[in-house]
């Protein structure tokens, strides 16, 4: 039995009907960029997060980017990130002229340390950017206190959790504002890139619909230099569908998590931690191994899909040499990024495909121990 990472097909599949009426009554409007479509989407998409605003652009990058720009941050300035993140999230920070400070995570969970902060902040902190690693929530309270306390903005990057909730709300509106993605691999997914910005603020709401929208309310009059940045209406129509399942396609995420957390026990792999304040919505089944690549390769003999998150951490990318970091700067990060496999992982994986990779990883595991190594 072959068992791929994610099927994005049967998502398609399961609500064929519904997208294909959806992207077809985009079509047949005649209306192709913004307009009401995305409108009704940024409405219930913010209603379900529990913001008082939404605003859709183009992908999760722009959405951070966008979101920077709104508060003012640029060259000169520093924003706190996460050492241990995808490349995304240092990228924006550099996009608009400031530096990101990396900070290692908590051991445990994966997301940014609350306790390593405040030793990074310099005077040109200007904001945090933690992020919702792997569909699990930062810790948020003491995040957001260290901010209060020295007057920076909060930006959530919250591409890979939603859904997720912080000690009982979901994400979507604990600090100034939350940069979504839905990418097609989201829990929330597009049919191609597509993000949002979500947030209670309503200055900093409108900063970035100007902005998107290369920097005009009115068009062809030009406020600001701002870019084109716009949530695709054909995109909004699938996601309005999507969002309409989300819960429960979570659902049955949690519900295979649960599976591997009480099968894998014994296994030699380091599980996810899920603390008792968030609720995970499972978007990467991360599990760490010494000899991961080896897991890897043996996992891929038996027809099973896994992927790396991610190989290389952001300080060590070549993209980064220029902030000096070398080997060991962040040692959690690259213990991390050296040993983090995901396992295959979403609504649409079914109990006997789980059960195929619980045994596969049970073999790896016995092969192990007889080669002399956890």
């Amino acid at each position: 039995m072959n068992v791929p990472f994610l099927d994005l097909r049967a998502a398609y599949l399961e609500l064929k009907g519904e997208l294909d009426e959806a992207v077809l009554r985009v079509l047949d409007s005649g209306w192709y960029i913004l307009g009401r479509e995305v409108e009704a989407f940024e409405e219930e998409y913010a209603a379900y997060v529990g913001a008082g605003h939404c605003v859709g652009v183009a992908n999760g990058l722009d959405a951070l980017i966008l979101a920077l720009r709104a508060m003012g941050i640029g060259p000169g300035q520093e924003v706190i990130v996460p050492s241990n993140t995808y490349i995304a999230t240092w990228l924006a920070v550099s996009y608009v002229g400031a530096t990101p400070v990396p900070v290692e995570p908590d051991e445990k969970t994966y997301t940014l340390d609350p306790s390593r902060i405040e030793a990074a902040l310099t005077e040109r902190t200007r904001a945090i950017l933690p992020v919702h690693l792997y569909g699990l929530p930062a810790d948020m309270d003491p995040i957001l206190e260290i901010a209060r306390k020295h007057r920076l903005w909060v930006l959530e990057d919250g591409a890979q959790s939603q859904g997720a909730r912080y000690k009982g709300e979901r994400i979507g509106h604990h600090g100034d504002a939350v940069a979504w993605s839905f990418y097609p691999g989201k829990n929330l997914g597009a049919l191609g890139d597509a993000g949002a910005v979500t947030t209670d603020n309503p200055e900093l709401a409108e900063r970035i619909r100007v902005l998107r929208n290369y920097g005009s309310r009115v068009k062809y009059v030009n406020e600001v230099q701002g870019v084109n940045s716009r949530l695709d209406p054909i995109h909004a129509a699938a996601l309005r569908v999507k969002l309409k399942y989300l819960d429960l396609w979570n659902a049955r995420r949690q519900q295979i998590a649960g599976y591997y957390l009480e099968a894998l026990e014994g296994t030699g792999l380091t599980l996810p931690y899920p603390p008792e304040w968030a609720e995970h919505v499972w978007h990467i089944f991360a599990v760490l191994h010494p000899e991961r690549d080896l897991l890897q390769q043996h996992l891929q003999q038996q027809g099973i899909g896994t992927l790396i998150h991610y190989p290389i951490p952001p300080h060590l990318q070549a993209a980064y040499r220029e902030l000096g970091y070398g080997e060991g700067a962040f040692p959690i990060s690259e213990r991390i990024h050296r040993q983090e496999l995901s396992l295959p992982m979403g609504p649409h994986l079914t109990q006997e495909q789980a059960e195929r990779v619980v045994e596969a990883v049970r073999n790896f595991a016995l092969s192990a121990r007889g080669a002399g190594f956890r």
